[in-house]
């Protein structure tokens, strides 16, 4: 989140003050390396001299600069913090939903459905998460699909009330990111008032 203002008291030390931030998570495994290269940097300095340099440095590990206003820092974190950390949590709901209606029903031979990563629920959900990350990357809010998107509130207020049965609170962030997507879709009033409630 910090920009240049705390580098303030040695911009009048003859120094540079630069702010580089990668738009990019870290775990702390070798991966992390890795996914520099293709990494965006948001980069903040006092003046063109310091941008310049800030885009060199970026340039030169094979990552994408682009510039930060010092104000807009924030607001840029809001949304990176938006876009990552919120999508942990957001599968995460999504894979307890699914092994609870999965768990007993395996086919024989079939892996049992646990709370281990890596196992049948992510299986499922991998490839379902990664292609409407890929289709709203391309094609923005026209890659919605889904009840809202048909306007199908009997399929909204069954997924409701099943959530409900299984976690209020599962069901309260399913309800408000509904209702959120149904406001970008700008989805008929019928579907709003499923979700109001």
């Amino acid at each position: 989140v910090n920009g240049i203002d705390v580098l303030a008291p040695l911009a009048g030390r003859d120094c540079i003050v630069l702010a580089i931030h990668p738009a990019m998570t870290f775990t702390g495994s070798d991966e992390d390396v890795t996914r520099l290269a293709d990494t965006c940097f948001g980069i903040t300095a006092a003046d063109d001299v310091g941008y310049a340099i800030a885009q060199s440095l970026v340039l030169e590990i094979g990552g994408e600069p682009f510039r930060v206003t010092e104000d807009a820092r924030r607001l840029y974190h809001a949304a990176l913090s938006h876009a990552g950390n919120h999508l942990v949590t957001l599968l995460g709901d999504a894979l307890d939903a699914l092994r609870v209606a999965l768990s007993g029903q395996e086919l024989l031979g079939q892996q049992l459905v646990d709370n281990h990563p890596g196992g049948l629920a992510e299986r499922i959900v991998g490839p379902l998460a990664r292609a409407a990350l890929e289709n709203t990357l391309q094609r923005g809010q026209s890659a919605l699909t889904g009840p809202v998107a048909r306007g199908d509130t009997d399929t909204l207020g069954g997924h409701l009330a099943a959530l409900r049965a299984v976690d209020a609170q599962l069901a309260e962030a399913y309800r408000v990111n509904a209702l959120r997507t149904a406001q970008r879709a700008h989805a008929p009033d019928g579907v709003m008032e499923v979700l109001a409630r």
